[in-house]
């Protein structure tokens, strides 16, 4: 306590002095102060550095945000093999969007192709010359007849009273891939062939062309050959060379160019620029040809030619060989040329109609031959149009202000449609993976492979694949960019699950190891899925991507769920919610469970989910109307919604005023049970629904009505009495799926009606006999449709029957096959 009292006293005496004492009274003012402001300072100094870290975390973080778009999922790609390390696969005709041309599986691959035309019917600026299949064209038919996806091809293209035939056959052997030989026939239509004098010139123009990557050089030579040929070298293909022959008839002119195109995009513009009149002597009459050497003068640059073409002009009837032959395949017996090419040809062919017959039996159920050729051309459709791409996709997320590039990879994938959609489509794959995997399953886990190695960190994948200068020209820039929160119905999901149920006991080492890599990312996939397109309900899920702000569409897109304009609540909102999604979730969770003890994963958490999801009560709180009896979308909905011109402004002239949506009736939130169509079918086109369920019977009734869904062709997009139905969405937008019948829907509901005709319960024998009807009727309508117009087409009229959309689509619509073979 002393202690105490004399520090205070201490303290005391200080303080007194203090207050006299100027000098005193300074020194300490100064320390004190002096004090307050270091601390101050270094206080200061925390709140900036705490801010400027927090700066810097948060520009890292975003940073981070803007490259999960374009960054890869992983470093352990899917594809493992590719290239010259699948030899059979090396060559192909990967061009679809072509007439004909081959390429290899190589990222700077040589090309190859054929442009031809009349030249009594060539206009100017090239109008006549076929290259690209275009439907401007108006070319009565063309199409793959024959084609087993890898050794050759047949294919019959009708341009007016002619019928140009195209075929290949390939050879391995050596280190690059081997040789082959494509053969290109002319010839009258069989009804003009008594009427020789109607024939005429034709040329054909069989050219070579390099990127700009492609290492390696192209160049003429007419060694060995009495015509002008190609010689060249790259670094996939070594030392090659292309030679003519005159299979039949008589070349009467030759011609070549050797030039610089810009582009592969524009070859057949660099011909139609080089094209010129010339004539063998005086007298003789002037004929159209290509120009020669098109170079750069010798000392402005040292490019060297890019594309050369030989044009082959013959009276027809006319054939000519192109015989591609590798310089390291070693000894040959024999050229794949004229006599040999012939016999090589009809072997495949006879070995293909074997193995169609082995795998879809159409022979044994009874189908003529003329439907069993009308089945090979649609499958052989489909396998012909499977292309090889490289190139990199345009990806825009949230967190970047401009769309960025992914990053540079190949692809390959069948197409929709060679003239319309000749490029990759994520949710028409998996219902081409259908067929394909049932022709060939290494081919189709090659294709699945390729696709999920597109797959970013996030587990997403680009819809749409814009790959390459060639997918980039046949398509308006302003749908190439794709955007991150945009999904499409993960329809490789319905591809494993039936290959689970085809092939589960004749899976290789080589297949399961695919199905090893690729398991975790089909996880990643799907948890994509479960938490970008989750809905504001437990258990619910909604399409991202529609428009909320349009006023120019009756009923906002929905694009990404693949059925573009088919109404949905008129006026979207977060709160919405879907059924085709809800349906699709379930499949893949259920699929990704069934994959996982395959494996001998641990994937309870998917089978939970699956449960969880397929337990009909939940979907029936969800999406069931118990006032329209059927299942149905939820949103802020009105039916009182139509188009109408605004009224011209006061004095103004030559108003191009566009028609908007006006609605008449405030929308509420509800099921949008007025609308029955499609998606009111996916519980049962999925198999979500059970078998004893009473809403089945229901189904089954609604389909089967008339007046409703049911046609002579197949199930219409909508119901007659749908608000809807064969509205345009715009004043520009013809109605796309509100009415018309499409045919991968159809086949999901004849699959469905044969699992439920063959599964216990009160409605199998309603099944079995809707089962019947619709299988028939599809069937029946597009084959007729084939006969009569020569083509498979994107959709079928709900009225008539006829083909409608653009044509030839032999993506989902060659599923006929396998409702022919009832292969499910």
């Amino acid at each position: 306590m002393a202690r105490q009292r004399r520090i205070a006293n201490q303290v005391d005496t200080k303080l007194d002095k203090g207050t006299n004492s100027s000098s005193s009274n300074g020194s300490n003012s100064t320390n004190n102060r002096s004090r307050k402001t270091t601390s101050l300072l270094s206080y200061w100094k925390q709140i900036i550095g705490c801010i400027v870290l927090g700066i810097a975390v948060t520009l890292g973080y975003m940073g981070y945000l803007e490259t999960r778009v374009n960054t890869p999922f992983d470093d352990k790609k899917m594809v493992v093999r590719g290239g010259l390390e699948v030899p059979e696969q090396f060559w192909g005709t990967y061009r679809p969007g072509l007439y004909f041309g081959l390429k290899t599986r190589d990222p700077t691959s040589v090309v190859t192709g054929l442009m031809w035309y009349f030249p009594k019917r060539l206009k100017p600026g090239g109008d006549g010359i076929r290259h690209w299949c275009e439907q401007g064209d108006g070319l009565e038919k063309y199409g793959w007849l024959q084609h087993d996806g890898s050794t050759f091809g047949v294919q019959q293209i009708i341009d007016g009273v002619h019928v140009v035939d195209t075929s290949f056959v390939k050879r391995l052997g050596g280190s690059h891939g081997g040789d082959w030989t494509a053969r290109i026939s002319v010839d009258l239509k069989p009804n003009f062939k008594n009427q020789r004098s109607q024939g005429e010139d034709i040329s054909l123009v069989w050219y070579t062309a390099l990127d700009e990557e492609t290492k390696g050089f192209i160049s003429l030579t007419n060694s060995a050959t009495k015509l002008t040929g190609i010689k060249g070298e790259s670094s996939g293909l070594g030392e090659f060379t292309i030679k003519f022959t005159n299979h039949s008839g008589e070349v009467l002119h030759e011609s070549f160019l050797s030039t610089i195109a810009p582009g592969l995009h524009l070859l057949k513009e660099t011909v139609v620029a080089s094209l010129r009149l010339a004539q063998d002597k005086p007298a003789a009459p002037r004929r159209i040809v290509l120009a020669g050497e098109l170079l750069p003068e010798a000392g402005i640059s040292k490019a060297e030619p890019n594309f050369v073409a030989v044009q082959l002009t013959g009276r027809v009837p006319f054939s000519v060989d192109v015989v591609f032959e590798s310089g390291s395949f070693g000894t040959r017996q024999d050229t794949l040329v004229g006599e040999t090419y012939t016999k090589a040809l009809s072997w495949h062919q006879a070995r293909f109609t074997q193995r169609f017959e082995d795998t879809f039996g159409l022979q044994k159920r009874g189908y003529s031959p003329k439907e069993v050729s009308f089945a090979q051309a649609a499958l052989s459709n489909m396998l012909g149009g499977i292309g090889y791409f490289f190139g990199t996709s345009k990806v825009q997320n949230f967190y970047t202000k401009e769309p960025v590039h992914y990053w540079r990879a190949p692809l390959y994938t069948a197409v929709p449609s060679r003239s319309f959609f000749p490029r990759g489509f994520l949710w028409d794959e998996g219902f081409h993976g259908l067929l394909i995997s049932t022709w060939d399953l290494d081919v189709e886990l090659d294709i699945i492979s390729h696709w999920f190695d597109l797959m970013n960190v996030e587990g997403w994948i680009p819809r749409e694949q814009i790959l390459g200068v060639e997918a980039l020209a046949k398509i308006p820039e302003e749908f190439v960019v794709q955007r991150n929160t945009n999904a499409n119905p993960p329809t490789f999901f319905l591809t494993l699950q039936y290959i689970l149920k085809k092939y589960y006991n004749h899976l290789s080492e080589g297949r399961l190891a695919t199905l090893e890599r690729l398991y975790p990312r089909l996880q990643a996939w799907f948890s994509w899925f479960n938490t970008t397109q989750k809905g504001s309900v437990p258990g619910s899920y909604r399409w991202r991507g529609r428009d909320p702000l349009t006023n120019r569409e009756l009923n906002p897109k929905t694009l990404t769920s693949g059925l573009d304009d088919y109404p949905r609540a008129s006026h979207p909102t977060e709160s919405e919610h879907h059924i085709d999604l809800y349906c699709w979730i379930a499949i893949a969770a259920d699929t990704l469970a069934k994959l996982a003890t395959l494996l001998d994963r641990d994937g309870y958490k998917y089978e939970q989910t699956a449960d969880y999801l397929k337990d009909n009560d939940l979907m029936d709180s969800l999406h069931w109307s118990n006032f329209a009896e059927r299942y149905a979308d939820y949103g802020y909905h009105t039916d009182s919604v139509k188009l109408k011109r605004p009224k011209p402004l006061p004095r103004s002239q030559n108003q191009n005023m566009e028609m908007v949506r006006v609605t008449l009736k405030n929308p509420e939130y509800r099921l949008v049970d007025s609308t029955f169509g499609y998606v009111s079918l996916f519980p049962f086109l999925l198999q979500i629904l059970e078998p004893d369920s009473p809403k089945l019977n229901q189904i089954l009734d609604d389909m089967r009505n008339p007046d409703l869904l049911w046609t002579n062709y197949g199930l219409r997009s909508l119901s007659k009495n749908s608000p809807l139905y064969m509205k345009r969405n715009t004043e520009h937008d013809p109605p796309y799926w509100r009415g018309q019948i499409w045919i991968n829907i159809n086949f999901l509901a004849v699959r469905s009606l044969h699992f439920y005709a063959h599964t216990d319960g009160p409605f199998k024998e309603k099944a079995t006999k809707v089962y019947r009807e619709l299988r028939g009727n599809v069937i029946e309508n597009v084959m007729n449709q084939y006969f009569k117009t020569g083509y498979l087409w994107e959709q079928y009229n709900d009225e008539t029957g006829e083909g409608s959309g653009c044509r030839p689509f032999t993506g989902w619509t060659a599923l006929v096959v396998m409702m022919m073979g009832e292969q499910y």
